[in-house]
């Protein structure tokens, strides 16, 4: 079977598709090849939750016998194996990853969405979008991502920060990564102990930066706006609407579906939206664009594996329904009063996306920051974020590249933007 390449931003997924059918079909012959073992509790939840609720039952059938019964969705990277075909061989393969660490395969590629994979197909059917819309399953999702969240932040999970040559995290080949190049001194470690000193795959994963390694541009003009993450621009809108059919191809910003209708919501309709994705390898934390004081933070709940429809079969869509996801994913939002006037009231939103969607703020509110102080950060890697301007506000960006899903990435704390003060008219 032919191998196909796909454009896999952010470093998440392989750009050979077989790469990821490889992986999948690799899990599916390892579970099929011991004794079965008991679900853990999460997983057999999950089942419960499947088998006793009529809807979802239904939907879980449905979005599997909704797969195309012919090459690629029916067979594996041997052209032999059938791949995913029902809800119970889905779970058991949730079950065996339940204690997992992303490696790094020289031979594969990182699987940093492993869940997404597992279930692309049935995920890109009619009930397939229905049911990773569903209230109930979203929470059960919810249950399971913490639970893998927890293995993620136990000692457990260093197995995969070995330096072996190949497939380690310290090893040869994943030192050669761009992002991973001169990493004693760019990132805080501890070369000489074990695992660099961390202690868990999630310490590894939102590593810091060592001090005056993303030094601050105009720390101290307020009208320059810093990149909030290591982040390559997606999109830039202006004049966005209040509500807008968000899910359709173009994905247009729809702000009150984004703000989940807040108080501040009416500032924002007619404002400006710019959207930055993050690759998977890079710095996950965020920092506050503008000095200011935080007035308000909180997490919205959303869904975990909702993609646009029109991104159809293929374990990208997460990357292409980057706009679509900003009005229903978990998301966390902090509004910072900027110091500036002519900036007034803005937004930074963390979007999560599939595995990335764990969004801790690591402010309060009533706190006062300055521009390049951390915000929080993503666990289990990074996703997207969104940049959010009241309507008027003249802010002017600056980028680099072209945002799209081919832009390259820009360092945190970097200059993005720029809003002229009323004596610069003069």
């Amino acid at each position: 079977m032919a191998s196909r390449h796909c454009p896999r931003v952010g470093k998440w997924l392989p750009q050979d598709h077989e790469c990821i059918r490889k992986w999948l079909g690799n899990l599916i012959k390892r579970i099929e090849e011991r004794e079965p073992v008991p679900l853990h509790p999460v997983i057999q939840e999950f089942q419960d939750l499947i088998e006793t609720d009529p809807v979802i039952y239904m939907l879980f059938h449905q979005m599997f016998h909704q797969i195309p019964n012919k090459p690629p969705y029916n067979l594996d990277a041997t052209g032999t194996r059938p791949q995913v075909r029902n809800y119970l061989v889905m779970l058991r393969c949730f079950n065996e990853i339940m204690t997992q660490a992303p490696e790094y395969q020289k031979d594969i590629g990182l699987i940093g969405f492993p869940i997404n994979a597992i279930i692309d197909w049935p995920m890109g059917t009619p009930s397939g979008f229905a049911a990773f819309l569903n209230d109930k399953v979203n929470a059960q999702v919810a249950k399971m991502l913490n639970v893998w969240a927890g293995f993620l932040s136990s000692p457990a999970s260093t197995y995969v920060l070995s330096d072996d040559p190949i497939n380690g995290w310290f090893g040869a080949e994943a030192m050669a990564e761009d992002e991973m190049k001169d990493f004693n001194t760019t990132f805080v470690c501890e070369p000489s102990e074990p695992y660099h000193g961390f202690t868990s795959w999630d310490e590894f994963f939102t590593r810091e930066f060592r001090d005056g390694v993303r030094p601050i541009e105009q720390p101290d003009d307020d009208r320059f706006i810093t990149n909030a993450c290591e982040s390559a621009p997606y999109n830039l809108q202006h004049k966005v609407n209040e509500r807008a059919l968000f899910w359709i191809k173009t994905q247009p910003y729809s702000i009150s579906h984004m703000l989940a209708d807040d108080d501040f919501t009416p500032q924002f309709i007619k404002g400006t939206v710019y959207q930055a994705f993050l690759n998977a390898l890079s710095y996950h934390r965020w920092h506050s664009p503008v000095s200011g004081k935080v007035v308000k933070t909180y997490v919205l709940p959303g869904t975990y594996y909702s993609e646009a429809r029109m991104a159809g079969f293929d374990e990208v869509a997460p990357n292409e329904s980057q706009g679509y996801i900003t009005e229903v994913a978990t998301r966390a939002l902090v509004y910072i009063q900027a110091n500036n006037p002519d900036i007034g009231l803005m937004c930074f939103m963390a979007v999560g996306m599939a595995e990335v969607s764990t969004c801790e703020i690591g402010v309060t509110e009533g706190q006062t920051v300055t521009k390049g102080d951390p915000l929080g950060m993503f666990h289990y890697g990074g996703s997207t974020h969104c940049l959010i301007f009241r309507r008027g506000v003249n802010v002017i960006f600056d980028l680099p590249d072209t945002p799209g899903l081919d832009a390259n990435v820009i360092p945190v704390n970097k200059v993005i933007a720029f809003v002229p003060s009323a004596s610069d008219a003069k």
